[in-house]
């Protein structure tokens, strides 16, 4: 277990946590990709009143995650690791969307989050 935790910088793993999670906000919002990528999706934009707990939840909680996994990776200097990690987990979500017969507009729009959440976080455990 050690070795998800030794040299982990968690400052930055929480910044890089918060503004990917923020990033999420602007990157769905009307004013980037939401419309075209909710259309996609078959998803239906609502108000803030509206929105679903679950997918925040869960959302959230893999954000943290990615943002932990570029901490351990940065902690042992395994930057082709989590690259590959990534990588691995942006197929899987397209081919998923494709399995669900999302528009190629969604499903480029979803791992592309998932490529810039990562350069993000990356980012803040250089500056950090």
């Amino acid at each position: 277990m050690s070795e998800l935790t030794a040299n982990v910088n968690w400052l930055a793993v929480i910044v890089g946590f918060i503004l990917s999670f923020l990033l999420g906000w602007l990157w769905y919002s009307p004013r980037m990709f939401g419309v075209k990528w909710a259309e996609g999706g078959g998803v239906e934009m609502g108000s803030a009143d509206s929105m679903p707990v679950a997918a925040m939840g869960t959302q959230a909680a893999g954000t943290l995650l990615l943002s932990w996994l570029v901490g351990v990776t940065a902690a042992h200097n395994a930057l082709a690791t989590l690259i590959l990690a990534v990588v691995t987990i942006m197929m899987l979500m397209a081919s998923g969307g494709f399995f669900a017969k999302k528009s190629n507009y969604a499903i480029a729009t979803e791992t592309g989050f998932v490529a810039a959440m990562t350069v993000i976080m990356v980012a803040v455990q250089a500056i950090f």
